[in-house]
């Protein structure tokens, strides 16, 4: 992981010292390679088209194979509302983190980023003795990466949606769900956007009860729209900070 970052920077130090031109598309190329907008953005369109045609099975087929268990107990709101907080968490990991770290790492940060998000996604929940002690390590430095990353998506979530809503959630409800840093992506996105996310879901044949997110009403399809706007809004954002750090880092 460390050696992949270290050859990412050694290529950018390299081409920079023979055209800086040549550094800045190499920087380009990592960022874009590094960030992963499909990964989540399919299955959340089409689980909003299902919904808009009032197709649940197709909704829960999607919803199913993005979450990776069964959701075919899910109702219309519980199908819009994980949609949701599957967008915003999948939106920071694959989107928001990658270009934090870019901005305050160069494309090393990214690369870094990326290889340790991978890491955790496929050992942080393994418990079993062989593999155990490696995933709750590669668990441990996903969260201080991130600690950072974080943060940062939940300011720009409130600042492009409701400011006051999301700041208020975000004091008042991250901690209280099970990853911390999901908690405060979800509460400041929920509170941005005005609806309530978390809460209970019909799951195995009883309800499963989770930490309430966010203040409002039950999301439907037109709140995976709303959803939509306030991801494009925080990018444009995010593009507009990369492009005032690379100003100032030419002019430097």
């Amino acid at each position: 992981m460390a050696s992949s970052a270290v050859l990412v920077l050694v290529v950018q130090l390299l081409l920079y010292h023979l055209s800086p031109p040549l550094a800045w598309a190499w920087n380009i190329a990592v960022l874009y390679l590094t960030m992963g907008f499909r990964q989540f953005s399919h299955f959340f369109t089409e689980i909003m088209r299902a919904l808009r045609d009032d197709d649940l099975t197709v909704a829960r087929d999607y919803l199913g194979r993005w979450r990776g268990e069964s959701v075919n107990e899910f109702n219309s709101g519980e199908i819009a509302r994980v949609a949701i907080e599957l967008g915003l968490i999948g939106a920071h990991k694959h989107v928001f983190g990658t270009i934090a770290l870019f901005i305050v790492s160069g494309p090393a940060g990214a690369v870094l980023y990326r290889l340790a998000a991978m890491l955790n996604d496929k050992w942080g929940a393994r418990s079993d003795p062989e593999f155990g002690e490696f995933g709750r390590f590669a668990e441990r430095v996903f969260y201080w990466l991130d600690w950072l990353p974080a943060r940062l998506t939940a300011i720009s979530f409130a600042i492009v949606g409701n400011f006051e809503d999301a700041v208020y959630c975000w004091r008042t409800q991250a901690l209280s769900w099970a990853t911390h840093t999901h908690g405060i992506i979800l509460a400041a996105g929920a509170g941005a956007l005005g609806v309530r996310l978390g809460d209970t879901l019909h799951q195995h044949g009883t309800l499963q009860f989770r930490p309430e997110m966010g203040i409002g009403e039950e999301p439907d399809v037109v709140s995976m729209h709303g959803t939509v706007g306030l991801i494009w809004r925080a990018l444009v954002l995010w593009m507009f900070l990369l492009l005032l750090v690379t100003v100032a880092h030419s002019l430097g």
